[in-house]
């Protein structure tokens, strides 16, 4: 499946008026979800498996789990939600989304990953404080692979 096809099937569903539509081809999986307001794409999620890697199920948003290092036991994790290359600003010429020791708050922007020329942001699901930022920015990252660490007192 090529970007032209992705990009036809984004509008195909965002005009049909469905709430979402998940397709798996071969090592491709795509989750495509629409806003119940004037049916514009909300977020579009391309995750491209490894041949040996067993199918998973298409990643809703971005997974958030406890580190088990000692010394980081008391801070949340936020994961990448598919493979590709993060970015921390919006634009070369913009500023970055966050900064360590800012404050953010749930369904704030981190990052952008970008798949596949689709970019998709990156929000967070917790609000608190970003203890350490994990990944250099323009730095490929894979599915499931830890962002940043949040301290959620």
């Amino acid at each position: 499946m090529d970007l032209k096809e992705i990009q036809n099937l984004i509008k195909f569903v965002s005009n049909s008026g469905v709430a979402e539509v998940k397709l798996e081809t071969g090592d491709i999986k795509i989750t495509i979800r629409t806003t119940l307001e004037g049916n514009t794409p909300d977020i579009t999620y391309v995750q491209q498996a490894p041949m040996q890697q067993t199918m998973q199920a298409p990643v809703a948003a971005a997974p958030v789990a406890p580190v088990a290092a000692d010394d980081n036991s008391k801070y949340i994790t936020i994961k990448s939600p598919m493979i590709g290359t993060f970015y921390r600003k919006p634009s070369p010429d913009k500023p970055v989304f966050v900064e360590v020791g800012g404050t953010i708050q749930k369904g704030d922007v981190l990052c952008v990953v970008e798949a596949m020329k689709l970019f998709n942001e990156i929000e967070a699901e917790i609000s608190g404080k970003i203890v350490k930022i994990l990944v250099d920015d323009m730095s490929p990252v894979e599915f499931d692979q830890p962002l940043f660490l949040v301290d959620p007192s």
